[in-house]
């Protein structure tokens, strides 16, 4: 799902100076970035495929530092332009960023800065949203990162208002996406607000993916702490909820364990990861549902009770707003894609038990294994998975207002 956020007055209000053209974009790379973060931009906006009907773009690769530019696996790039090329865009996009935790080069910030000062539209794919973030461009505004490092983004600069659930985030003249291929989707993005839903869905259909992708990153989360809430005190009563999901209780609850009131409980977790504790909760829920139903035989109403749901229309709604599937479907689709002799039967046999498993067992067991199976369950039950790549796919829901 994306969020198409109303600009800032402001915002809609700045024009695109002289010397800039809407159709130039320029792509910033550093050393060290991901090669496939980088060449989603150079191949969307790159490549000349209005034999396909969709209009041309003028791409200027830019080096954001001294080169030659190292990145995956050791190859060297050595870009055509300096920093100076970004003075020409209309776009200016950020693949992504070397490390999350080094401060970005000050010439490449500055850069941005006038470029978006200038009128020039900013985008910043996964880690790229922490130069921007540097660049002080996220300030007061909507954003995304790739989930795993969202809390990240969130403590390292509170005035951005992070949102781990979204795909991409577009707020008018500043953009960001989720990780990889959520890159993909927000390129597409651009070229639709730019040349309208014909010519996204051409490209879509030369790049063989999805002309819009429904859900968010929900589907994808791992269940393992936030990198950087280990030595802090909220550690404790986050690992305790997730040891308990089994039972019922609320954020209150949390809030008590933490010896807090419920609104500086909320401040805290936020800003440790960049969610709110209930909308937390309730993917924690939704994970451990999505685990029962992967590797267990309860029955739906079994499987609400078990991961602390109210009742299995709980289940089903909050299931249906983060999967974009029921759990009958779900389960069904899963069992389709996955034989039953594949299946983890260690996994199979101790969720099979009265015992809910321990936390840092089930993280083990089921880290990062789910992704691809939840992924496949944007379509309605009983429609093929391929249906999202056929032309004339219905458009999502209308945008959802900023913050």
């Amino acid at each position: 799902m994306s969020h198409d956020s109303t600009a800032a007055p402001e915002a809609a209000a700045r024009k695109l100076s002289g010397r800039r053209r809407r159709e130039i974009v320029a792509v910033l790379l550093f050393s060290g970035g991901p090669i496939f973060e980088s060449s989603i931009p150079l191949s969307v906006f790159g490549i000349d495929r209005q034999d396909a009907g969709v209009p041309r773009y003028r791409l200027l690769v830019s080096a954001g530092e001294e080169g030659p530019l190292r990145t995956t696996g050791g190859l060297e790039l050595t870009a055509p332009h300096g920093l100076d090329a970004l003075s020409r865009a209309g776009t200016v996009v950020v693949p992504a960023w070397r490390s999350i935790t080094s401060p970005p080069p000050e010439e490449a910030l500055d850069a941005l800065r006038r470029a978006h000062e200038e009128g020039a539209r900013i985008v910043g794919l996964c880690t790229g949203a922490f130069v921007l973030a540097a660049a002080g461009l996220l300030d007061g505004r909507p954003a995304t990162t790739h989930w795993m490092y969202a809390p990240t983004l969130a403590k390292r600069y509170p005035s951005v208002h992070v949102d781990p659930r979204e795909l991409f985030v577009d707020d008018g003249d500043v953009l960001t996406s989720a990780g990889t291929a959520a890159g993909i989707d927000l390129c597409l993005h651009i070229v639709r607000s730019d040349h309208g839903n014909e010519a996204a869905g051409a490209l879509a259909r030369r790049l063989v993916v999805p002309p819009r992708r429904s859900g968010g990153q929900e589907r994808y989360l791992d269940r393992s702490l936030p990198e950087e809430i280990g030595a802090d005190p909220l550690a404790e009563v986050v690992s305790w909820a997730l040891e308990h999901l089994h039972e019922q209780f609320d954020v209150e609850t949390l809030a008590a364990r933490a010896y807090m009131s419920r609104r500086t409980f909320d401040r805290r977790f936020r800003s440790l990861t960049g969610s709110a504790p209930l909308q937390w909760l309730i993917t924690q829920r939704v994970l451990q549902a999505q685990r029962l139903l992967e590797t267990s035989d309860y029955s739906v109403d079994e499987v609400a009770g078990r991961c602390g749901f109210r009742s299995p229309v709980a289940l089903r709604g909050h299931f249906r707003r983060q999967l974009g599937s029921s759990p009958a479907a779900y389960r069904a689709a899963y069992r389709a894609r996955r034989p039953q002799q594949e299946k983890p039967l260690e996994v199979v046999a101790a969720v099979g038990t009265e015992t809910p498993l321990p936390s840092q067992s089930r993280r083990s067991a089921t880290a990062g294994a789910f992704a691809a199976p939840a992924a496949s369950l944007a379509t309605e039950p009983g429609k093929p998975g391929s249906d999202a790549y056929a032309p004339g796919r219905a458009s999502l829901p209308g945008p959802r207002s900023a913050p």
